[in-house]
């Protein structure tokens, strides 16, 4: 490709928007104009050449076929495109009419086929053609863009001063197309979680999925991106394969799909696509979370930079439904199967938090991955994330699942960490996953980690966040070290900087900043196990204690403060319906957020007397057991329960327990608490054993009611040496020897660490050094003071 001719092109029209625009749009939106009226004079160009054509066939439907809707394929067939246009103008035409520009515009972009006008409308082109025309700008920038100094047609022709102007390709298009939105999005990438992907990260993750299997690509090539933006990963892909400059040269078909949300960048990438010869009905428009638009296909390579630290909530009603207490999965590519702590398997959720939506993009790839019996390469898959998709979530949790179910079924290749800044609005760190699911025989069971964060170019000035980049040396050498499955901590290739093209550039980072390791899948899993501790309480009958039973517990404030203002009347039938407005002012006042059913409690008669009622019977079992404090709870509550019986008190079970939660206390010195309704004796994990035979490993003959408040959780390595069982013995036992392990809580979760397995400490300067050098600053400042005191007198 002639890419000095290509540059030629994009500062002309680059020109052309300071030329024309400078008066009419503020500069961040120079791109609404400029890049919808590029892609028309592109079409504008193609049909040139069988304008006549399309007319006569328009005319012969019309008139010899009588036909009262036009047919699209005939259309198509007599322009030679995906598109055609039955105005009878063309853009340098339109311009031998100021006085009618507008209208004769309009009639032209609605003679467009409609995939075209599709285009048209999702660029908002209508709207922009009305600002330029109220400013008198119109004229002026279809004029520039059908200059004879510049030629987007396919065909060779000759400037005004005689020299050749060579014809652009598809795929010189393509550049070109692509560098102005690439030097637009630089300018003007305003959403945080909308990264533009660098050109030189997309050629890394191109190469990560090709590399390895190059010389036996499939016959026919899909590639897909569920966030495809303007289309670049896709482009770059397929440059990659057919270009003949490219790495690859294949002859193999490759047909790109995308999906995208934003109107103005699917706009973007369909006209992409048109313009370069695929298929634009291939990139479609909407949410890719809220509806399978490709249920039906699976694709060979995706690759994808999709949204990080972005709410997914407006999807949620397409992705989650609501039975009964439960919140389940309603989408397929959302579930997996996993098997719990028993290895038992189960189908579970894999959605994340609702605010963060980038592994649900993930799944969605994982989930068109081609099956191995269908497709002996099966698919491979590289994805930018953010760090969170590392670690975020408890395990048993949305995001953990994933990670799990991505390692434990061996999809996952290596994950790339990239060097901060390397993006153009954002400085945070960022990884690129590598996923596959027909791993090379040496890969198999293992997952690669590679930290290129300290290789990178410093950039002379930055592109907004952008202060590095990778050269291409970066590349071959972080491709070079997956292909190789590199394992090593320290220096990877040589030494010496590289050099760059980039007149941006400054200086690089040594080649041995990469740093890679390998690690077995069952590396990065833990359990996460529940750690109970028995429930200890005292308890006594005493006055001021069975006094709290006047007020629900969940209601105590609000109940107390209604009972300090009117006392007795409160059991008055009907009192406090006439106290409402009273009530609701003071909860206003005091900014207490109480529920409707709450407030309807407060002022209920009936919530008050049952609460005196059980107050009363309460008083009724003080006096008849008396004051004497005990600390063991088991016996007092035998106790409680054989005098309400002997006292013939009506008491439900819920009301026992409500006095008896009411005259008990938390006591670390009491005994322990009797887990009420279990059996006493029986065969039991040594984990869930009683205190003291749990320390002699002996098997547990009694259960007691767990302590909340002391409950607590550990992870513990799946690769731990003898498994939970040792862990429990050896880390949590010495320190609480009352503790136990609840099995029926074990989860398992899944987290990678880069800091874990590529932290360097760096030791602290040795004290005899900082000393030395405090002293040797005092004598190169002695005297110092004094002569500013005396220059200030």
């Amino acid at each position: 490709m002639d890419h000095s001719a290509h540059n030629k092109i994009v500062s002309f029209i680059w020109s052309i928007a300071d030329d024309c625009l400078r008066d009419v749009f503020v500069r961040g939106k120079y791109r609404d104009v400029i890049l919808p009226m590029f892609v028309l004079r592109r079409i504008d160009c193609l049909l040139e050449d069988t304008k006549a054509a399309v007319l006569e066939e328009v005319r012969f439907q019309k008139q010899e076929a009588k036909m009262a809707v036009l047919d699209p394929e005939g259309l198509k067939d007599a322009a030679g495109q995906v598109f055609y246009n039955t105005s009878k103008f063309t853009l340098k035409t339109l311009l031998g009419n100021p006085s009618q520009l507008v209208a004769n515009l309009t009639h032209y972009l609605d003679g467009f086929s409609d995939n075209v006008r599709e285009i048209i409308e999702k660029f908002d082109l209508a709207n922009q053609i009305r600002k330029m025309a109220e400013a008198n700008a119109l004229f002026g920038v279809i004029e520039k863009f059908v200059s004879p100094e510049i030629n987007l047609s396919p065909h060779d022709t000759a400037a005004p001063d005689g020299k050749k102007l060579p014809g652009l390709s598809n795929l010189g298009m393509g550049y070109v197309f692509e560098e102005l939105i690439r030097k637009f999005n630089e300018e003007n990438n305003e959403e945080a979680g909308e990264h533009f992907t660098p050109r030189e990260v997309i050629q890394l993750m191109v190469h990560l999925i090709f590399e390895p299997i190059k010389k036996k690509l499939p016959p026919v090539i899909t590639i897909y991106d569920p966030a495809c933006g303007s289309g670049g990963m896709l482009t770059e892909a397929q440059d990659f394969i057919i270009d003949p400059e490219g790495a690859i040269k294949s002859d193999a078909p490759v047909h790109l799909y995308g999906r995208e949300i934003n109107p103005e960048t699917y706009a973007i990438c369909k006209s992409d696509m048109m313009i370069k010869g695929n298929n634009p009905e291939n990139i479609r428009y909407g949410s890719t979370l809220a509806t399978d638009e490709f249920s039906t296909l699976r694709f060979d390579f995706m690759l994808s930079n999709p949204p990080y630290g972005k709410s997914w909530k407006t999807d949620q009603g397409q992705i989650l439904e609501k039975k009964g207490s439960e919140t389940v999965i309603i989408d397929g590519r959302f579930e997996v199967v996993l098997p719990d702590a028993n290895g038992e398997k189960k189908t579970v959720s894999a959605a994340p938090a609702v605010d963060d939506g980038q592994l649900l993009f993930l799944m969605e790839m994982v989930s068109k991955m081609k099956r191995l019996k269908d497709s002996p390469l099966g698919s491979r898959i590289a994805t930018v994330h953010n760090g969170s998709a590392l670690f975020t979530g408890n395990a048993g949790g949305g995001a953990s699942n994933i990670r799990r179910y991505l390692i434990e079924n061996d999809y996952l290749e290596a994950i790339i960490q990239l060097p901060n800044n390397i993006f153009y609005n954002t400085g945070i760190t960022t990884y690129i996953w590598v996923l596959s699911n027909h791993k090379a025989k040496e890969r198999q069971g293992k997952v690669q980690l590679l930290d290129a964060s300290q290789l990178y170019e410093k950039l002379r000035k930055n592109l907004g966040e952008k202060n590095c980049a990778f050269t291409q040396a970066h590349i071959e050498q972080i491709v070079s070290a997956f292909t190789r499955m590199q394992d090593d901590s320290s220096a990877v290739g040589a030494s010496a900087k590289t050099r760059s093209s980039d007149p941006l550039a400054l200086a690089s980072k040594p080649t041995s900043a990469l740093r890679c390791k390998t690690f077995p899948n069952h590396e990065f899993g833990y359990w996460k196990i529940t750690v109970e501790r028995p429930l200890r309480k005292s308890a006594q009958y005493s006055t001021d204690r069975i006094a709290t039973l006047r007020f629900v517990p969940a209601l105590g404030t609000e109940m107390e403060w209604i009972w300090q203002q009117w006392g007795q009347k409160v059991y008055e039938k009907g009192f406090l319906t006439t106290q409402k407005e009273a009530v609701e002012h003071w909860l206003e006042k005091e900014q207490l957020e109480t529920s409707p059913a709450n407030k309807k409690k407060l002022l209920d008669t009936a919530t008050w007397t049952n609460r005196r009622d059980l107050m009363q019977a309460a008083e009724k079992l003080h006096q008849h057991l008396g004051e004497a404090t005990s600390d063991d709870f088991n016996a007092f509550s035998e106790s409680t329960k054989a005098a309400v019986k002997k006292l013939k008190l009506d008491l439900k079970p819920a009301d026992v327990k409500a006095i008896l939660d009411a005259v008990s206390w938390r006591d670390p010195a009491a005994k322990p608490v009797l887990k009420s309704g279990s059996e006493k004796s029986g065969p039991h994990s040594p984990l869930c054993g009683s205190p003291s035979q749990t320390a002699q490993g002996t098997v547990r003959t009694t259960f007691y009611e767990p302590d909340s408040e002391l409950r607590d959780t550990e992870n513990v390595p799946l690769t731990y040496p003898g498994g939970i069982p040792a862990y429990f013995q050896k880390e949590v036992l010495p320190h609480v020897p009352d503790a136990w392990v609840d099995e029926e809580k074990t989860v398992i979760g899944y987290e990678i660490s880069f800091n874990k397995y590529f932290y360097q400490h760096q030791p602290l300067r040795p004290l005899e050094d900082v000393v030395a050098e405090i002293r040797q600053l005092e004598t190169e400042t002695e005297g110092l003071l004094e002569q500013i005191l005396q220059f200030a007198r």
